[in-house]
């Protein structure tokens, strides 16, 4: 990665290195547009092969078509300025790509955190959910993120250079939010609020994982203790999957969008509060590697969720289960002794 020393001290000059190609930019580009456009195809079929589309389905077409429009919108840009071999002009052209970025990265946070909560309602709180939550009340929501998203965005607009600003980053093909000092204060304030979404996303997707554990768990012993009594050792292999599929889904694909977010989010969180205590732009490569990251979530997120619909991967997942589930009922079994009833045996193990 080519990083330049005259980040925005160097008016004179306003053309793009010829080292800086636009083959990188261009290739996660189309991966983006085209894994959001299968990701929607998907999500198509599902509503017409469905009697009912539910909450979750929602909240996800939302996100695909954010991150859909987040890369029609800015990357069209980008790719412009190495076409022209042109920098990004400062002024009105910065500050409109940089305040573009913030508000789809926040509108995609908010919208993974209304997923987290949905799924942690419908399994912590079935009785809650079915009485209050629905497609209607969840598609209402999304004008209040997106408002609150521009609102955000533009706080550098509305308050000035002394709370925050918009810069390019090398090399000068986009803008983002400045990180050192003078304009901290809006870099700070951004920082802390993606820290807390991450959080919750975090608290709320682990709490849906330990209680689809303890699900699993206790329907493990019951349906093994009912298959000791009939002495079907086979049924002590398949009982704990039956019925539990799609929690099976749901643990896997929230382990999976939570990682990915807390690698791709944490470390622009953590670039904003070390920037705050600096001057000079001598870690710019490290600023501008933090902000790749965050940019690559919204590509990663429909490949996540494409591979994740496949019957393969999904199909794996359960035989990985089963297989788990198989090793501790044979160790079960093998703990008892032939001549002992079938009730002692289960006791036993």
């Amino acid at each position: 990665m080519s990083v330049s020393n005259d980040s925005e001290g160097s008016p004179n000059r306003t053309t793009i290195d010829e080292n800086n190609s636009v083959v990188p930019s261009a290739v996660l580009f189309a991966l983006g547009v085209v894994g959001n456009f299968i990701a929607l195809c998907i999500l198509y079929r599902h509503k017409h092969n469905s009697n009912r589309v539910s909450v979750f389905y929602v909240l996800v077409t939302g996100l695909v078509w954010t991150d859909l429009l987040g890369k029609l919108v800015v990357s069209p840009m980008v790719l412009a300025c190495y076409i022209t071999r042109q920098r990004l002009a400062h002024g009105m052209q910065c500050n409109a790509f940089g305040a573009l970025m913030v508000f789809f990265g926040l509108c995609s946070m908010f919208i993974l955190l209304a997923m987290a909560v949905e799924c942690w309602l419908s399994i912590g709180h079935p009785y809650f959910y079915q009485r209050h939550v629905n497609r209607r009340k969840v598609l209402l929501m999304f004008p209040f993120i997106y408002l609150f998203s521009l609102l955000f965005c533009a706080l550098p607009l509305i308050l000035g250079d002394e709370f925050g600003k918009y810069k390019t980053y090398s090399p000068h093909t986009w803008c983002y939010i400045a990180m050192k000092r003078p304009h901290h204060m809006y870099s700070v304030l951004f920082g802390s609020l993606t820290g807390l979404l991450i959080l919750l996303i975090v608290a709320f997707n682990l709490s849906v994982m330990i209680s689809l554990l303890k699900m699993y768990k206790l329907s493990r012993k019951q349906k093994i203790r009912c298959a000791s009594f009939e002495g079907a050792e086979n049924q002590r292999v398949r009982a704990p999957h039956n019925g539990y599929a799609e929690e099976i889904d749901h643990l896997v694909l929230l382990a999976l969008i939570t990682v990915i977010f807390i690698i791709c989010s944490v470390p622009v969180t953590v670039r904003t509060y070390i920037g705050a205590s600096q001057v000079s732009d001598n870690d710019e490569a490290k600023d501008l590697l933090a902000l790749r990251f965050l940019s690559v979530n919204s590509i990663v997120d429909p490949w996540v969720f494409i591979i994740f619909r496949t019957s393969l991967f999904r199909m794996m997942a359960h035989k990985l289960y089963d297989k788990l589930c198989h090793t501790r009922a044979r160790h079960s079994v093998q703990q008892g002794t032939p001549d002992k009833p079938a009730q002692q045996q289960d006791l036993a193990a």
